[in-house]
């Protein structure tokens, strides 16, 4: 375990429970007056003291979480994490009445590189990228025949990508796509309405696709866009709304030699429904990044299955990446000095 403190007149009390450097805490520090800075790392509530818990206004975490009980001023949870399915169990998530606890997330730090992997997984299917690694793994220059036959590219240009979740990631796959001639379906709970204030979120505005192009449908019509969708990307968050969304039912309608990409969380694709499409040959390939059960266990077949590329849940890992989240939580400990509204607010009732 570590500490660090750099304290001032204790009007704010901030405790992070993660490992940041030195300099990141004296940015925090230095951000607005009156706040005392503390570092606690741990893995566990228990290894900080309840007298610690007692005096903690904003708590800076990704997975340790008190009672609300045992800190009565905690007012507000700046999350190191673009999620929040994992506090959904938690007493911090239903707080008691009278104790307003605000969570908010690191969103807008990651969709430019998350979107880039979904156009790199995009194009690495199309152009045969398991095909080609098994060849340079087996030492193996194909015939002529076998090439055409295990390595033709499949059409990017003019094919459909149904972006399930169109929201600031959503946008941006759909931004890159087009690049590509792609036609793109998004599937929004908002269907297109804009439904808060643009002050609300980190980050630049995106860039915005050309709206003619695109074609946004309710959660309901999925499978309409399923039957659609030379590449099915999956990027809402995992709510109580969105488990199982892309069910068998979904997966079965699914466009014949259709690709899927989950680059949003396990329990929203249903794993052996995939597995089954898969082997049949029914769903040409699968780019999956996240997995009903982290870390992936190393006897897990995902790890072997043909045509399927693995990745170890890293398609959210952004360049410069605490650079940004300490823009965000600075500024956020400005708003909350001042009284003004917090980026990236979580809505309890929407889940995320």
């Amino acid at each position: 375990m570590s500490r660090a403190a750099f304290t001032g007149r204790a009007r704010i009390n901030y405790l992070s429970t993660l490992a940041f450097d030195e300099d990141f805490l004296k940015r925090i520090a230095s951000c607005c007056q009156d706040v005392e800075v503390r570092q606690w790392t741990c893995d566990h509530d228990s290894e900080i003291p309840d007298e610690v818990w007692a005096q903690v206004d904003v708590l800076h975490t990704s997975t340790v979480f008190c009672h609300p009980r045992q800190a009565p001023r905690l007012r507000w949870v700046q999350l190191d994490t673009s999620g929040v399915d994992h506090l959904q169990a938690l007493p911090i998530w239903a707080h008691p009445a009278g104790q307003q606890i605000s969570l908010t997330t690191i969103g807008g730090v990651s969709p430019v590189p998350l979107a880039e992997y979904v156009l790199w997984s995009i194009l690495g299917t199309a152009h045969r990228l398991p095909a080609l690694l098994q060849a340079r793994s087996g030492h193996d220059w194909p015939t002529p025949e076998d090439r055409w036959q295990r390595m033709l590219p499949a059409p990017v240009r003019g094919a459909t990508v149904g972006v399930v979740g169109y929201g600031r990631i959503g946008r941006e796959i759909g931004r890159l796509a087009q690049a590509f001639g792609m036609h793109v379906l998004g599937v929004s709970r908002t269907a297109g309405r804009r439904v808060a204030g643009a002050d609300e979120f980190y980050g630049a505005a995106p860039l915005e696709t050309s709206p003619a192009a695109v074609e946004l449908f309710a959660p309901e019509q999925l499978s309409e866009v399923a039957r659609r969708s030379d590449y099915l990307v999956v990027v809402v968050p995992l709510t109580a709304a969105t488990r199982d969304l892309v069910s068998a039912e979904v997966l079965d309608v699914l466009k014949d030699q259709a690709v899927l990409i989950n680059v949003a969380r396990g329990g929203i694709v249903d794993e052996s429904a995939l597995r089954a499409g898969l082997r049949s040959g029914r769903i040409r390939a699968a780019v999956l990044d996240v997995f009903d059960d982290e870390p992936l266990a190393a006897d897990n077949s995902w790890w072997d299955e043909p045509n399927v590329f693995v990745t170890p849940h890293v398609s959210g890992l952004a360049p410069d990446y605490s650079a940004q989240v300490l823009d965000i939580v600075c500024e956020n400990l400005r708003r909350f000095d001042a009284g003004r509204p917090l980026l990236n607010l979580v809505d309890r009732v929407q889940g995320y």
